[in-house]
């Protein structure tokens, strides 16, 4: 995500055995770049060194050096080498896939490659067209969208000129992410309070209750009701998908926050990452928005315990032998389980068939430290029938989505007066800001309660943090500039399902 300058050094000498070496520790793709450059070259008009040693060196050598970016500042340090090319690159820095008939293929990460080289000072970056609208995103860098090898030979020759691409018009639209409307989810209300809260404040939430009660058609709506990401955010999201390969051709910024929803077979690697070279996971594509995690439950319990480093550090570290890297992982986590296996535990209107035994253990399956980490429980029970025929909408999601927009500008203001603008939402809130924004400015009732609370609940230091967290977000919902005693009173109803 953050980028390494690779320096491509390539020399020609005459040899009695003509061959190509790419040494720096090259994966096979790099390796193989040998025979698409051989031929691209060969195909643009051009003339490939046959009769000599070539020696290509990818710099630092003690780095992994992976994928088939590396083709074409090969191809220019090859044609710079024979002499076919003469011009001035220092300022310059090359990346792009090369096909066997010179055209060069789209390639992932370029985002990243852009942003590194402004803040290396470079001045140009040559890309594939198909990369040219991602990389143009960042600003005092000329970006050149380049169709072909021949085409940039032309260009560094002086012959004829790639234009520099202008940015186009901003990315995917949020307001057309096709999730599902508030107003068309009928009943609920209690849930839908919960999820505003939750969207509102960046909280974890988890509903609880039958099957077809409509816990999964209430978290598809939670995109309807996010607010747009800010630049930064925005930037930070794309930069993300751009390095995991997930971002469209000819694609500008993501706009709509992320909302990823695994199936619950998922593997360990596949949630936060990993591999030989490791790979951004669901958690961090996931950054800035929604991981949203049906059938809790029934996921690998060693896949659920995972998640607890990074939903607290909100970023997750992955080492290797050789090295470590570190993903964010903002995300709010939304979970959706039965009460037990058949699902009718507890239900009014169908009984249980599970044992008690069998209940105890299903929701041992997510462990208690896991739990300790949701700031919002909610029951949601079966919709009765008069709700479900009637022809009165709900509150839309455009009303509720300007309550929680108005809610998080306030919190981006209040944490910049207060000299911390890397927070963005009342869930990042570390301990001292809890201290100084919310619990030194309880009236004593406020403080009797959550006293009773912690006593009665049995609630952790955490939970007791996350319930000062989520009053103050239910206050910033109301407008009010201090946390009242309703407030703490509706967070800490909230907790009443961690037991």
């Amino acid at each position: 995500l953050d980028g390494e300058l690779i320096d491509v050094e390539v020399d020609i000498s005459r040899a009695a055995q003509p061959n190509t070496t790419i040494v720096g520790l090259p994966d096979v793709a790099v390796q193989e770049s040998k025979e698409r450059i051989r031929a691209a070259i060969r195909n643009s008009g051009l003339t490939y060194p046959f009769n000599s040693r070539v020696t290509v060196n990818l710099a630092p050598g003690d780095r992994k050096k992976e994928g088939p970016s590396y083709d074409l500042p090969i191809a220019v340090g090859i044609l710079r080498a024979s002499g076919q090319v003469v011009a001035d690159t220092d300022d310059s820095m090359f990346v792009g896939e090369l096909a066997l008939t010179g055209d060069l293929r789209p390639v992932r990460g370029v985002l990243a490659i852009a942003a590194f080289a402004k803040a290396r000072n470079f001045r140009r970056v040559f890309v594939p067209r198909s990369n040219a609208n991602e990389a143009a995103l960042v600003d005092g860098i000329d970006v050149y969208p380049v169709d072909s090898l021949a085409s940039l030979a032309s260009h560094l020759l002086g012959a004829v000129s790639i234009d520099v691409h202008q940015r186009s018009p901003e990315g995917s639209d949020p307001e057309t992410v096709g999730a599902m409307d508030f107003a068309d989810i009928v009943g609920q209300e209690h849930a839908k309070r919960a999820i505003e809260v939750a969207a509102a404040g960046g909280h974890n939430l988890l509903m609880r209750g039958p099957p077809g009660s409509g816990k999964t058609l209430l978290a598809r709506a939670i995109p309807s009701i996010l607010p747009p990401m800010t630049n930064d955010e925005a930037l930070e999201v794309t930069r993300i998908y751009s390095v995991a390969g997930m971002l469209a051709n000819d694609a500008g910024i993501v706009r709509a926050r992320p909302f990823r929803a695994p199936h619950h077979t998922i593997s360990n690697a596949g949630l936060v990452g990993g591999g030989s070279v490791p790979r951004p996971g669901e958690i961090t594509l996931a950054h800035r928005g929604v991981l949203f995690l049906d059938e809790f439950p029934e996921f690998d319990p060693r896949v659920l315990e995972v998640l607890r480093q990074p939903v607290e550090d909100r970023q997750v570290t992955i080492s290797r032998a050789r090295y470590s890297v570190t993903f964010p992982a903002n995300f709010a986590l939304i979970g959706a389980m039965n009460p037990c296996r058949c699902g009718f535990w507890g239900d009014a209107q169908r009984e249980c068939t599970c044992p008690p035994s069998q209940v105890s253990a299903y929701q041992r399956r997510v462990s208690g430290p896991l739990m300790d980490r949701v700031d919002l429980f909610v029951d949601v029970p079966r919709v009765d029938f008069d709700k479900l025929t009637t022809a009165r909408r709900a509150e839309s999601s455009v009303t509720v989505r300007a309550r929680v927009a108005a809610a998080r500008e306030r919190q981006r203001e209040r944490f910049g007066d207060c000299g911390r603008p890397d927070v963005h939402v009342n869930a990042e809130m570390p301990p001292p800001l809890v201290r100084d924004l919310v619990q030194a400015r309880l009236d004593d009732d406020a403080t009797s309660l959550l006293r009773r609370a912690v006593d009665q609940l049995n609630l952790s230091a955490r939970a007791y943090h996350r319930v000062l967290k989520l009053a103050r977000t239910i206050a910033d919902l109301d407008g009010s500039d201090t946390v009242q005693l309703s407030h703490i009173a509706e967070g800490v109803q909230y907790r009443q399902r961690a037991e």
